[in-house]
């Protein structure tokens, strides 16, 4: 998938509630986005969208939206683009909402794989005498959400790694000279990208040889994603850019180090402890934690040692690719494992989409049944 668009089809009330959920992608993590549509006959009563996390969801919207109006609900439909939740959490049920509403149909997407609903939002609306019918867009909503289908499914967040390369793969040159290799316009596209996850990870040799802030700039963006350090030895400078624009910073480390943690911590950032048996950092756990601390989607710009070892433990679920039209010749990789034994040994990927970005190439790759979960 590339950087979703909003179906082209607004006066079908499934497609409108998608392009509703696709536009809210970038406020709503770590809730999935979800849009909701209520009709009676043809005419729209109301819609909405998932607010921040802790405000209300698309179906509260949707049901302020047509109250505000001065529209009653009561016999109506509502479409949504996941099954309506049915527990307590950081706002009341949707379900109740409906049914309390007067909604004599629900036409959601796909059920919610959350343990606290999946499925029991449809059995309440069921047992309520409510209709409810399943699969308009269920495709597409996944697709959207598929961050937050992979926390509550794998236990891990879906792994996307953004690379930008020269056309012959080289990712920075011997001296380490890597900025810049693509166009401004390859360098905002990936910002939205990186408006869209809940996280950004790098490793420490990318803090020390390019000393990035890690945010969003080029692009709008309701909030700014958690910036994660993988930083095995605890090396990470107190003078680092990623100090200075804000927000949260997780650092992973192999090493007890009690003044350096200290120093950091007064920064601000949050040092994790989680070694393996190699004095590394355990990249795996790290995945798992990631899901604990609610990240959906982690989007992933590092060098090739650290592209690499996520590579190797088979951590990594998709590969987004800006290629300059230029050839850099000896150089850095795009990511350093191996060496590879057979080419059946290959990590097997599939192409998602092949766009043109400014005057660079965008590679979108999916691992072969990644997202077969």
């Amino acid at each position: 998938m590339t950087n979703p668009t909003p179906p082209s089809d607004p006066s079908n009330a499934a497609a409108l509630a998608l392009s509703l959920a696709y536009a809210a992608r970038a406020v709503t993590p770590p809730n999935p986005s979800v849009g909701c549509v209520i009709v009676d006959g043809q005419r729209i009563l109301g819609q909405g969208q998932t607010q921040r996390a802790g405000g209300p969801h698309a179906e509260i919207m949707a049901l302020q939206d047509a109250a505000a109006k001065g529209y009653p609900v009561k016999g109506a439909t509502a479409y949504v683009t996941l099954e309506p939740c049915s527990h307590h959490g950081r706002t009341g049920p949707c379900c109740d909402a409906l049914i309390a509403a007067g909604i004599k149909k629900v036409v959601a997407s796909i059920a919610d794989p959350n343990p606290l609903v999946a499925g029991q939002g449809f059995e309440r609306l069921r047992a309520a005498g409510i209709e409810v019918e399943v699969g308009p867009g269920a495709a597409e909503s996944r697709e959207l959400n598929i961050g937050f289908f992979s926390r509550m499914v794998r236990k891990t967040p879906w792994v996307r790694m953004k690379i930008a390369a020269s056309l012959d793969g080289v990712t920075a040159l011997d001296n380490g000279q890597s900025q810049w290799i693509t166009s401004p316009d390859a360098r905002a596209d990936g910002h939205a990208w990186r408006a869209r996850a809940g996280a950004i990870l790098t490793g420490i040799g990318t803090v020390l040889q390019d000393n990035p802030r890690l945010d969003v700039r080029l692009v709008d963006t309701p909030r700014q994603p958690y910036r994660i350090i993988v930083d095995s030895q605890l090396q990470t400078p107190a003078d680092a850019q990623i100090f200075k624009s804000g927000g949260a910073i997780w650092i992973y480390t192999a090493v007890r180090d009690e003044p350096r943690e200290a120093a950091l911590k007064a920064l601000g950032a949050t040092v994790s402890y989680l070694p393996n048996a190699q004095g590394k950092v355990d990249l795996a756990a790290l995945m798992q934690d990631l899901a604990r601390r609610e990240i959906n989607e982690l989007h992933v710009e590092a060098g090739n040692k650290l592209n690499g070892s996520l590579i190797r433990e088979g951590l990594v679920d998709e590969i987004l690719v800006y290629l300059a039209p230029k050839l850099l010749g000896a150089g850095q990789g795009m990511a350093s494992f191996g060496p590879l034994q057979q080419l059946s040994d290959a990590l097997p990927l599939r192409f998602l989409s092949t766009e043109m970005v400014g005057a660079d190439l965008r590679v979108l790759a999916r691992g072969v049944g990644r997202d077969q979960f």
